[in-house]
């Protein structure tokens, strides 16, 4: 530290305007915090130094980064001049900032909660330095000429306060801590969660496989999931945050068992997603029991919700969300596929999503493959599965009543209306977008509640 340094105007909350004005306050050691500081911000960044002193930190930038400086004293014709301590602040300097960078000033801040107030109206990010008084117990801060005496803990609720969240922290030396904040209205973490999915993803067909990826990329990036098939139930924790039932296939009546409706009592919320088969089946008090329990249950199709959801608050149409899988495009192949088991199981899912969208004539015992073949092809037909024992499934029919307004007749091919598609395909999209965003606000209210 420079010497002559005036305790007084820190008590009084002023500025040492004799210390800073001198070059030998400016010492070189304070470069190795500024080359620190350099790999917290990212290339491309305009970046406000706010005392910037000696200006070391412009040579450590990473590429294609612009700066700016500011101090109390001009060091070039560049330095914005600025006494933080008079009410001062480079306003609009920080207005075109991507990043402010303070290192080694925000100690000589008499009125903090004045300053954090410029920088929450800045919406920048902050790369700050601070020696909190944890680990300067042994020093007299106030001889430094300190103005603010800040703790680890005193830091935490002023960030809060002035809505910043700590991006990274790291201790630079045995005194002081270099930070990266970051407004917390533009970037939230959501808070850690667990979700447990429940659905066929053992099986090898087409949709649950792919129904299994989608269902991950719906949830939060904090959610820690755990998936469940129907034959490991036993496998179920304790509690959950929230309990996701399908993944936008089928339920029909071996799916509604008790195993089910346990994991379904474990958890603070639970949803279901998906739609209905074999409806002669399914026992109507067991639907019923299972809506009951459901905060929400997005449907599969318009057919689900009226047979099953009339006169409910708790259900709506979703849609197939698979559809948001297959692009729309255009088959270049006059070959019929008939779509079979090897068709489905020998390649990944994007290889096989490929192969269906290259034929213009498709024909599929599947509903998911007959759903991506929508998206590309000319003609189209398809026949449901025979399973004995069972009636028709009904899922071709639902489905094509959704996209079409219409169903029609099994093994007879028809002319894909692409306007219909493409139309069905951007409503699903946007019920899939409002899914997220409840299922984000259903999670940040479960996951801390008592």
């Amino acid at each position: 530290m420079a010497a002559n340094i005036s305790g007084n105007l820190a008590i009084a909350g002023k500025t040492d305007f004799d210390r800073w004005s001198s070059v030998d306050s400016l010492e070189a050691a304070w470069d190795q915090r500024a080359e620190v500081a350099a790999g917290f911000v990212p290339a491309g960044s305009r970046v406000l130094d706010i005392g910037c002193g000696r200006m070391a930190l412009s040579q450590y930038l990473p590429g294609n980064c612009s700066y700016q400086p500011c101090d109390l004293v001009a060091h070039d014709a560049r330095t914005l001049v600025c006494d933080l301590n008079n009410g001062q602040f480079p306003s609009a300097a920080a207005a075109d900032a991507d990043v402010i960078v303070m290192l080694g000033s925000v100690e000589y801040v008499a009125h903090i909660d004045v300053l954090f107030t410029h920088l929450r109206h800045s919406k920048c990010d902050l790369v700050m330095s601070y020696c909190v008084t944890d680990l300067t117990a042994d020093l007299n801060r106030v001889s430094l000429g300190w103005s603010n005496h800040l703790s680890l803990m005193d830091l935490a609720v002023l960030f809060d306060r002035y809505g910043f969240r700590v991006e990274r922290s790291d201790r630079i030396d045995e005194f002081q801590f270099l930070m990266r904040l970051t407004p917390a209205d533009r970037a939230i973490m959501p808070p850690p969660c667990d979700v447990a999915v429940i659905s066929q993803n053992d099986a090898s067909n087409f949709g649950d496989r792919l129904g299994y990826h989608v269902v991950n990329g719906l949830l939060p990036s904090s959610a820690n999931v755990h998936h469940l098939n129907f034959n490991n139930l036993r496998a179920a924790r304790e509690r959950y945050d929230l309990v996701i039932l399908g993944t936008g296939n089928g339920i029909f009546p071996p799916l509604l068992n008790d195993g089910v409706f346990d994991v379904l009592k474990r958890s603070k919320a639970s949803i279901g997603i998906f739609g209905t088969e074999h409806r002669e089946l399914i026992a109507r008090p067991a639907m019923d029991a299972l809506l009951d329990r459901l905060d929400t249950w997005y449907a599969r199709t318009e057919e689900d919700v009226l047979i099953y959801g009339r006169g409910r608050g708790n259900v709506t149409h979703l849609g197939n969300w698979m559809i948001d899988q297959f692009p729309m495009t255009r088959a270049s192949e006059d070959v019929l596929l008939n779509i079979d088991d090897a068709v489905l199981h020998n390649l990944p899912l994007d290889r096989t999503i490929q192969s269906i969208q290259l034929h213009k004539n498709v024909f599929s015992t599947r509903l998911h493959p007959l759903l991506c073949a929508l998206t590309a092809a000319e003609l189209v037909a398809y026949a449901e599965q025979p399973e004995p024992g069972r009636p028709v499934s009904g899922k071709f029919r639902g489905m094509l009543i959704d996209i079409f307004g219409r169903t029609f007749p099994e093994k007879n091919f028809f002319l894909v209306d692409r306007e219909a598609v493409a139309g069905y395909k951007a409503r699903v999209h946007d019920n899939v977008g409002r899914l997220g965003a409840q299922l984000g606000a259903m999670l940040r209210n479960v996951a801390v509640a008592g």
